[in-house]
């Protein structure tokens, strides 16, 4: 079946070996579908309405872009009158909607290599936009990811990731990984955090600086019962063949590094370059022999998170011009219409009239 393409999304699906920067497994979304339905929702309408083709969700290894995909997160939350729908689709799902990592890190000799799997894997079998850290301060560890791809409070999103992490450590820890807390960058309305620590069994806490999962760092050390070398050796090795290829795909790092730059409110080609671990002057010899600029790709992304955001969010446009670092509206406006012939307003109207 054909999906009806939104106006100007571009959101692309490819198949790949390993997603792609920008880009997430739809096998990360399994059960979506069921979900959908035991609400009253009609899947393959959600998804063509979305711009996005049913068939690539037929496939698990399958990539979607990863602005689409929180997109289709909120639509559901949205329209199915869900408010944790993120949460219940994850209650759904097994650990191993990360993919053959979380079968590694149940492999690893401790919980502190297992999840040190976690940060370096996930971003290799889920998406590079999952980035994972594990953060020590005295008696007390944290696990932490980003979830700052997008522009404002995608909470399904959160909710989701929160509740996938939270799984996979019980699968690797068992009935002696005890959680202590956990806390989100989104807002959390009272009657949401209450219902989440319900199913969690700890407190959860709304607008904190990082998304992390906090537990005692004694528990580090502990053995895993499931630990096993053989195994642990050969989807070791594996994971980090894909990781070295992942890496090849320099553009599309670039771009990704700009839209967190550009969410952070600070975007530069000396930040990006630290952030993709080289050279300011590394970058931009790389970019001349493909051809590009660096001004060029922040303008495409500009673009590209504009479109996304005039779409899918009620943000004014003063404040989608700030957030992306435009000096005033007005500049804002005319590089929109050069590059897609609508100004913002006429291209907003155009997308809600399509749904």
């Amino acid at each position: 079946m054909t999906s009806r393409p939104l106006l100007t999304h571009e959101f692309d699906t490819t198949a790949a070996a390993y997603p792609t920067r920008g880009t997430v497994r739809v096998g990360y979304f399994w059960g979506l579908d069921k979900l959908v339905r035991e609400l009253g929702g009609d899947p393959l309408a959600i998804l063509e309405g979305r711009g996005l083709d049913a068939h690539t969700f037929d496939d698990p290894d399958n990539t979607i872009d990863c602005m689409a995909a929180i997109d289709l997160m909120e639509h559901c939350g949205s329209t199915l009158q869900d408010p944790l729908f993120g949460l219940h689709l994850a209650a759904m799902q097994e650990p191993g909607v990360f993919g053959c990592v979380v079968a590694l890190a149940q492999a690893a000799p401790t919980f502190r290599q297992a999840i040190q799997c976690l940060v370096d894997f996930i971003p290799v079998s889920a998406s590079p936009e999952c980035e994972l850290a594990l953060v020590t301060t005295g008696d007390t560890a944290a696990l932490r990811w980003r979830s700052d791809i997008g522009l404002g409070d995608e909470a399904q999103t959160y909710f989701h990731g929160l509740f996938i992490v939270h799984k996979t450590l019980q699968s690797i820890g068992r009935q002696h990984f005890r959680p202590q807390g956990a806390s989100l960058g989104c807002a959390l309305q009272r009657a949401d955090a209450e219902a989440i620590t319900r199913h969690l069994g700890y407190p959860v806490t709304g607008r904190s600086r990082h998304n992390a999962i906090t537990f005692a760092a004694a528990h580090l050390d502990r053995p895993l019962p499931t630990s096993n070398r053989l195994a642990f050796s050969i989807l070791q090795l594996g994971l980090a063949n894909l990781q070295r290829a992942s890496r090849g795909d320099y553009v599309e790092n670039l771009r990704a590094s700009i839209r967190r730059g550009l969410a952070a409110g600070h975007c530069t080609v000396g930040s990006c370059a630290r952030d993709l671990h080289t050279s300011t002057r590394t970058l931009q010899k790389r970019l001349n022999r493909l051809g590009r600029k660096f001004s060029d790709v922040v303008r495409d992304e500009r673009i590209r998170m504009a479109r996304h955001a005039l779409a899918c969010s009620d943000y004014s446009l003063d404040e989608i011009a700030f957030q992306l670092g435009y000096a005033e509206q007005t500049s804002f406006g005319r590089a929109f219409k050069h590059a897609t012939g609508f100004t913002p307003k006429a291209y907003r109207q155009a997308q809600r009239r399509r749904h």
